[in-house]
Protein backbone atom coordinates (compact mmCIF):
# COMPACT_ATOMS: atom_id res chain seq x y z
CA UNK A 1 0.00 0.00 0.00
CA UNK A 2 1.34 3.43 -0.98
CA UNK A 3 0.17 6.76 0.37
CA UNK A 4 -0.02 8.06 -3.19
CA UNK A 5 -2.97 5.72 -3.77
CA UNK A 6 -5.04 7.67 -1.25
CA UNK A 7 -7.11 10.80 -1.74
CA UNK A 8 -6.11 13.47 0.79
CA UNK A 9 -7.81 16.66 1.91
CA UNK A 10 -6.40 20.13 1.18
CA UNK A 11 -3.90 19.72 4.03
CA UNK A 12 -2.60 16.45 2.60
CA UNK A 13 -4.24 14.42 5.37
CA UNK A 14 -6.31 11.25 5.43
CA UNK A 15 -8.77 10.49 8.27
CA UNK A 16 -7.71 7.27 9.97
CA UNK A 17 -9.96 5.01 12.02
CA UNK A 18 -8.21 2.87 14.63
CA UNK A 19 -9.90 -0.41 15.52
CA UNK A 20 -9.00 -3.05 18.09
CA UNK A 21 -7.94 -6.15 16.15
CA UNK A 22 -9.47 -8.49 18.73
CA UNK A 23 -12.71 -6.89 19.89
CA UNK A 24 -13.28 -4.94 16.64
CA UNK A 25 -14.18 -1.93 18.80
CA UNK A 26 -13.46 1.48 17.26
CA UNK A 27 -10.81 3.08 19.46
CA UNK A 28 -10.15 6.51 17.96
CA UNK A 29 -10.04 8.75 14.91
CA UNK A 30 -6.89 10.58 13.90
CA UNK A 31 -5.20 11.90 10.75
CA UNK A 32 -2.19 10.76 8.78
CA UNK A 33 -0.02 12.52 6.26
CA UNK A 34 2.52 10.82 4.04
CA UNK A 35 5.31 11.03 6.61
CA UNK A 36 3.28 9.55 9.47
CA UNK A 37 1.89 6.87 7.13
CA UNK A 38 5.36 5.77 6.03
CA UNK A 39 6.72 5.86 9.56
CA UNK A 40 3.81 3.74 10.80
CA UNK A 41 4.54 1.09 8.20
CA UNK A 42 8.28 1.17 8.90
CA UNK A 43 7.94 0.84 12.69
CA UNK A 44 4.69 -1.19 12.88
CA UNK A 45 3.49 1.45 15.38
CA UNK A 46 0.90 4.15 14.76
CA UNK A 47 2.11 7.68 14.01
CA UNK A 48 -0.31 10.51 13.27
CA UNK A 49 -0.27 14.15 12.27
CA UNK A 50 -1.54 16.58 14.89
CA UNK A 51 -3.64 19.29 13.25
CA UNK A 52 -3.46 21.50 16.36
CA UNK A 53 0.30 21.17 17.00
CA UNK A 54 1.10 20.81 13.29
CA UNK A 55 3.59 18.02 13.85
CA UNK A 56 3.97 14.25 13.89
CA UNK A 57 3.12 12.32 17.04
CA UNK A 58 3.74 8.73 18.03
CA UNK A 59 0.70 7.23 19.75
CA UNK A 60 1.70 6.26 23.29
CA UNK A 61 5.09 7.97 23.23
CA UNK A 62 4.48 9.62 26.60
CA UNK A 63 1.72 7.42 28.06
CA UNK A 64 3.11 4.06 26.99
CA UNK A 65 -0.27 3.20 25.44
CA UNK A 66 1.16 2.23 22.08
CA UNK A 67 -0.60 0.56 19.16
CA UNK A 68 0.94 -2.38 17.32
CA UNK A 69 -0.37 -2.44 13.76
CA UNK A 70 -2.01 -5.67 12.61
CA UNK A 71 -3.47 -4.54 9.29
CA UNK A 72 -4.12 -1.44 7.21
CA UNK A 73 -6.83 -0.96 4.58
CA UNK A 74 -8.59 1.86 2.79
CA UNK A 75 -12.23 2.33 1.85
CA UNK A 76 -13.78 2.11 -1.62
CA UNK A 77 -13.27 5.85 -2.24
CA UNK A 78 -9.65 5.66 -1.07
CA UNK A 79 -10.14 8.66 1.20
CA UNK A 80 -10.22 6.95 4.60
CA UNK A 81 -7.82 4.53 6.30
CA UNK A 82 -8.77 1.71 8.66
CA UNK A 83 -6.00 0.37 10.89
CA UNK A 84 -6.46 -2.63 13.14
CA UNK A 85 -4.14 -2.70 16.14
CA UNK A 86 -3.18 -4.50 19.29
CA UNK A 87 -3.79 -1.73 21.81
CA UNK A 88 -1.55 -1.49 24.86
CA UNK A 89 -3.39 0.21 27.72
CA UNK A 90 -5.96 2.90 26.97
CA UNK A 91 -6.54 4.33 23.52
CA UNK A 92 -8.08 7.60 24.72
CA UNK A 93 -6.17 10.40 26.47
CA UNK A 94 -8.94 10.41 29.12
CA UNK A 95 -7.77 6.95 30.22
CA UNK A 96 -10.70 5.09 28.71
CA UNK A 97 -10.57 2.12 26.38
CA UNK A 98 -11.98 4.06 23.45
CA UNK A 99 -12.58 7.68 22.49
CA UNK A 100 -16.10 6.52 21.65
CA UNK A 101 -17.11 5.21 25.08
CA UNK A 102 -19.92 7.77 25.37
CA UNK A 103 -22.62 5.62 23.83
CA UNK A 104 -26.28 6.17 23.08
CA UNK A 105 -27.39 2.57 23.51
CA UNK A 106 -30.11 1.12 21.28
CA UNK A 107 -29.33 -2.56 21.80
CA UNK A 108 -31.76 -4.37 24.15
CA UNK A 109 -28.74 -6.14 25.70
CA UNK A 110 -26.03 -3.48 25.79
CA UNK A 111 -23.76 -4.94 28.45
CA UNK A 112 -22.29 -7.80 26.41
CA UNK A 113 -21.89 -7.12 22.71
CA UNK A 114 -18.91 -9.42 22.21
CA UNK A 115 -16.79 -12.09 23.85
CA UNK A 116 -14.34 -9.28 24.54
CA UNK A 117 -16.94 -7.61 26.78
CA UNK A 118 -17.50 -10.90 28.60
CA UNK A 119 -13.76 -11.30 29.06
CA UNK A 120 -13.58 -7.88 30.73
CA UNK A 121 -16.47 -8.65 33.07
CA UNK A 122 -14.95 -11.97 34.16
CA UNK A 123 -11.56 -10.31 34.70
CA UNK A 124 -13.22 -7.57 36.76
CA UNK A 125 -14.95 -10.18 38.94
CA UNK A 126 -11.65 -11.95 39.55
CA UNK A 127 -9.83 -8.75 40.47
CA UNK A 128 -12.70 -7.20 42.44
CA UNK A 129 -14.84 -9.98 43.94
CA UNK A 130 -18.54 -9.39 44.54
CA UNK A 131 -20.47 -11.22 47.25
CA UNK A 132 -22.72 -14.02 45.93
CA UNK A 133 -21.21 -13.73 42.44
CA UNK A 134 -21.27 -17.10 40.65
CA UNK A 135 -18.09 -16.14 38.81
CA UNK A 136 -16.32 -15.48 42.09
CA UNK A 137 -17.65 -18.78 43.44
CA UNK A 138 -15.95 -20.59 40.56
CA UNK A 139 -12.66 -18.75 41.10
CA UNK A 140 -12.80 -19.46 44.84
CA UNK A 141 -13.42 -23.17 44.24
CA UNK A 142 -10.44 -23.32 41.90
CA UNK A 143 -9.35 -25.08 38.74
CA UNK A 144 -10.88 -28.50 39.44
CA UNK A 145 -14.36 -27.02 39.90
CA UNK A 146 -14.04 -24.89 36.75
CA UNK A 147 -12.88 -27.92 34.73
CA UNK A 148 -15.80 -29.97 36.06
CA UNK A 149 -18.26 -27.28 34.91
CA UNK A 150 -16.62 -27.09 31.47
CA UNK A 151 -17.04 -30.86 31.17
CA UNK A 152 -20.68 -30.72 32.29
CA UNK A 153 -21.54 -27.89 29.90
CA UNK A 154 -19.81 -29.64 27.01
CA UNK A 155 -22.01 -32.67 27.62
CA UNK A 156 -25.10 -30.43 27.78
CA UNK A 157 -24.27 -28.97 24.35
CA UNK A 158 -23.90 -32.46 22.88
CA UNK A 159 -27.18 -33.65 24.41
CA UNK A 160 -29.08 -30.55 23.30
CA UNK A 161 -27.71 -30.74 19.76
CA UNK A 162 -28.81 -34.37 19.50
CA UNK A 163 -32.16 -34.32 21.29
CA UNK A 164 -33.38 -30.72 21.47
CA UNK A 165 -31.67 -28.43 18.92
CA UNK A 166 -33.63 -25.38 20.13
CA UNK A 167 -31.74 -25.58 23.42
CA UNK A 168 -28.32 -25.67 21.74
CA UNK A 169 -27.91 -21.88 21.72
CA UNK A 170 -28.65 -21.65 25.46
CA UNK A 171 -26.30 -24.50 26.35
CA UNK A 172 -23.56 -23.15 24.07
CA UNK A 173 -23.69 -19.81 25.92
CA UNK A 174 -23.19 -21.69 29.20
CA UNK A 175 -20.21 -23.51 27.73
CA UNK A 176 -18.65 -20.34 26.32
CA UNK A 177 -19.00 -18.57 29.65
CA UNK A 178 -17.31 -21.41 31.57
CA UNK A 179 -14.56 -21.65 28.95
CA UNK A 180 -13.93 -17.92 29.40
CA UNK A 181 -13.68 -18.40 33.17
CA UNK A 182 -11.20 -21.23 32.59
CA UNK A 183 -9.14 -19.06 30.25
CA UNK A 184 -9.00 -16.30 32.84
CA UNK A 185 -8.00 -18.77 35.53
CA UNK A 186 -5.10 -19.89 33.31
CA UNK A 187 -4.26 -16.30 32.23
CA UNK A 188 -5.13 -17.01 28.58
CA UNK A 189 -6.68 -14.06 26.75
CA UNK A 190 -8.85 -13.81 23.67
CA UNK A 191 -5.88 -12.13 22.03
CA UNK A 192 -3.84 -15.29 22.66
CA UNK A 193 -6.60 -17.39 21.10
CA UNK A 194 -6.94 -15.27 17.99
CA UNK A 195 -3.18 -15.17 17.46
CA UNK A 196 -3.08 -18.96 17.70
CA UNK A 197 -5.99 -19.30 15.28
CA UNK A 198 -4.26 -16.91 12.89
CA UNK A 199 -1.07 -18.98 13.03
CA UNK A 200 -3.04 -22.03 11.99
Amino acid sequence: MNFSELKTNKQGLVPTIIQDAISKKVLMLAYMNEESFNKSIKTNQTYFYSRSRKCLWHKGETSGNTQEIVSMSFDCDKDTLLIQVFQKGFACHTNTESCFDNRYILSPNPNINSLYDLEKIIKERRNNPIEKSYTNYLFNEGLDKILKKVGEETAEVIIASKNNPKETCYETCDLLYHLMVLMNELDISLKDLFIELGNR
